[in-house]
């Protein structure tokens, strides 16, 4: 038996032989808005909680584009820092979502993964992705930083990683580079190869003790019991600094190219 359904953020769900699909999509490159930040923490911990639900895999529309990392078009409007905070917040709350879900957690990345991108890839238990996956956290270049993913991202790929993507800003990083850092479990010549990798580990998962993967989930995510409260001060900086003028002349630069094409 399988259920499908929407949230109001346009984020699809369906639910088959015990495996959670969540699946995200923008048109402008799977960019992250606040409405879909908020669909994907939702639908999350929805699916985390549903008895039907044995594996949770995120994943997103189109071929060459994972995620384009926070949506411009949204950055652009943000005029207080309450509003910057509220933004930010939910990024930590999609990562604190799939920390504290009972179920493991498979990401699926079939393209480029920009910013907040990497920060779902980095959150979910265990990553997948093609050999056009590379990597590229854009905050710094737009002055902000990465201060709400730096912390997933550190975790999975190490400090030293993360501070290579977070201080040469404007470069991707390969695929196999972040494999090699941690990032990616495995990295597949092409979707179909990718697809065939996910549907191997959460049919494997499905199989296997509900017990065991919830006790091995505490495990893997020991010492971030205070990311609630970690993350949404971590949100209050990037939410102080989108409002800089250097911050808002970069944002508003992009923005205006974004909406020429």
């Amino acid at each position: 038996m399988s259920t499908d359904y929407t949230l109001e953020g346009g984020v699809q769900v369906s639910r088959a032989q015990g495996i959670a699909t969540i699946e995200f999509f923008h048109p402008q490159s799977n960019s992250l808005p606040s409405r879909v930040l908020a669909a994907l923490a939702q639908a999350i911990e929805d699916e985390g909680s549903h008895p039907e639900s044995r594996v949770i895999v995120l994943k997103s529309s189109g071929d060459r584009v994972f995620c384009g990392g926070a949506s411009f078009d949204e950055l652009a409007t943000i005029r207080t820092e309450a509003e910057g905070l509220q933004f930010f917040g939910g990024f930590a709350s999609v990562i604190n979502a799939l920390r504290k879900s009972p179920k493991l957690t498979i990401g699926r990345v079939q393209g480029k993964a920009v910013g907040g991108g990497v920060g779902l890839a980095s959150a979910v238990d265990y990553c997948l992705a093609t050999q056009h996956a590379a990597v590229k956290l854009s905050e710094l270049a737009v002055g902000i930083g990465p201060f709400v993913v730096g912390p997933a991202v550190a975790r999975k790929m190490g400090l030293s990683a993360m501070s290579q993507l977070a201080i040469d800003a404007t470069q991707f990083k390969s695929a196999q580079w972040a494999a090699q850092q941690g990032l990616y479990a495995e990295v597949f010549d092409s979707v179909e190869d990718l697809d065939a990798g996910v549907a191997r580990v959460a049919n494997a998962l499905t199989q296997q003790s509900a017990a065991a993967q919830t006790a091995l989930k505490k495990v893997l995510w020991e010492g971030t019991e205070n990311w609630d409260q970690f993350l949404a001060e971590r949100a209050a900086i990037s939410g102080a600094l989108v409002r800089t003028p250097e911050s808002q002349a970069a944002i508003q630069a992009i923005h205006q190219s974004l909406s020429k094409k």
